[in-house]
């Protein structure tokens, strides 16, 4: 599928040429079935996963003028209803979605359907100053003006299971944790997840059953940090489907069933200097190098502000309980998975490639783009103030003295971030409002729900 000079020349001189090549190849050539349509995703700010679709013959103009699509879709919550910011909110206006083809992707598991994550721009060609992914892209490009690149890769847990008539989630498995007989059990639909994740070219590092009942984990290779919240939102998808394909549903919501381990969405990442890793190598703490413990330290200290971006709800919260491994404690540690950040070096032998570093407290109803972005925002903070780390906590934080608590609620993360000088900054107004004004409105919609019902909800929802 080639675009006509026309086209091309039409494109406002602020949009960047969308490259056609990846469209036959990467589809097209694919073992799957011809591809008929195209799902162009974007996530919000209550962090839904949303899409405009197209026939695949469209594509070409679609990549060059994007889709239709309303401003307002930025103060959605999480159950369809629309609240409003200072500057974000009401009926009028109309935004450009944009298709970025170079992250194509066929739906190995939606036969004729494939996938592309979109860029969102003004009627003018200007990129939207409340676009998540455009974020994330600009955090990245400040980092790499400081000559620094970003790996990083998130977890992804899900539960699997049905409803029974009364709406109660049946897990597909119970005892064991980690055990072989839950393997056994979703064997089949478990090869073909693998399968479709490579059909999509996503390598994906491992694939085990968890610890709560109907709980599963897949972890993939790191990437740049656009590139990685593009996947974790394909992998989540490419889950529900194949699922879907074996009559179980899935949810990857924080909370499923109060009182038992949730999932989580755990971030990797590790700053890179000319092809350093400097999470390794160095003479801080644990090998960290003195650039990559002030990152390390600047993302611990903007962690109560980051909460209101990765682990935004009521849900969240109901997870984010001591003993579970949920990462509660703003602390550090090596290894320690009761921390908020955990110090991974790896094995012997290949420390210098793997070693990264872990945000064990955010789940998957966070904008992965936000997320990213914000990350690498409070890690370029420490670099400039030059923070080192606060003494490690090696053990049980629960027991090692005054560790401080992350924030306890929606409402007091949410007050950490419109007191976060640094994230307001990198976000910029249009977005920090929006998210804001979500956060808010979501506190008072879930003030009257118990547990039970905040659990219920989110489950149905991610």
């Amino acid at each position: 599928m080639c675009m006509s000079p026309d086209r091309v020349a039409s494109i406002p001189a602020a949009v960047p040429e969308p490259a056609p090549v990846p469209i036959a190849p990467v589809v097209e050539g694919a073992s799957v079935d011809p591809i008929d349509a195209v799902a162009l995703g974007w996530v919000d700010n209550a962090g839904i996963t949303r899409v405009k679709t197209v026939p695949y013959s469209r594509l070409d103009a679609v990549a060059v003028h994007g889709v239709g699509f309303s401003p307002v879709f930025d103060v959605f919550l999480a159950d369809d209803s629309i609240t409003a910011g200072n500057l974000v909110g009401g009926p009028a206006g109309d935004l450009r979605l944009v298709p970025d083809l170079t992250a194509l992707r066929p739906l190995a598991a939606q036969p004729g359907w494939a996938w592309a994550p979109g860029d969102r721009y003004t009627q003018d060609g200007v990129p939207y100053a409340g676009c998540q992914r455009t974020f994330a892209r600009r955090m990245a490009a400040r980092a790499g003006l400081r000559g620094l690149t970003l790996r990083m890769g998130f977890e992804v847990e899900w539960v699997t299971g049905t409803e029974d008539a009364a709406g109660r989630f049946v897990p597909a498995f119970h005892k064991a944790a980690y055990g072989m007989t839950r393997v056994v059990r979703v064997s089949a639909q478990l090869r073909e997840l693998i399968r479709a994740l490579a059909a999509q070219d996503v390598r994906v590092l491992q694939v085990h059953p968890e610890y709560a009942a109907g709980q599963l984990e897949v972890s993939v290779a790191p990437e740049d940090p656009v590139g990685a919240a593009d996947t974790t939102i394909l992998v989540r998808e490419t889950i529900r489907a194949v699922a879907a394909r074996h009559g179980h549903a899935v949810s990857f919501a924080p909370c499923v069933v109060p009182g038992e381990v949730g999932n989580g969405a755990h971030l990797h990442f590790s700053p890179w200097r000319d092809g350093t890793n400097l999470c390794h190598g160095g003479e801080g703490p644990q090998g960290l190098t003195d650039e990559g413990e002030a990152f390390l330290a600047g993302v611990l200290r903007e962690l109560p502000a980051l909460l209101a971006i990765g682990a935004p709800g009521a849900a969240s919260h109901l997870r984010l309980v001591p003993a579970q491994w949920a990462g509660v404690y703003r602390c550090w540690g090596l290894e320690n998975r009761e921390a908020a950040m955990r110090l991974v070096t790896g094995m012997a032998g290949e420390r210098q490639h793997t070693a990264n570093a872990e945000l064990k407290c955010f789940d998957a109803t966070a904008n992965p783009y936000l997320v990213v972005g914000t990350v690498i925002a409070a890690g370029l903070a420490g670099l400039e103030d030059g923070l080192r780390l606060p003494v490690e906590v090696p053990g049980d934080p629960s027991t090692a003295g005054d560790v401080p608590r992350l924030p306890g609620s929606p409402a007091a993360a949410l007050a950490a971030l419109e007191a976060s000088t640094v994230l307001r900054e990198a976000l910029g107004e249009t977005l920090f409002d929006a998210i804001t004004a979500v956060r808010r409105a979501e506190i008072t919609r879930s003030a009257g729900m118990t547990p039970n019902e905040i659990a219920a909800e989110a489950r149905r929802l991610y």
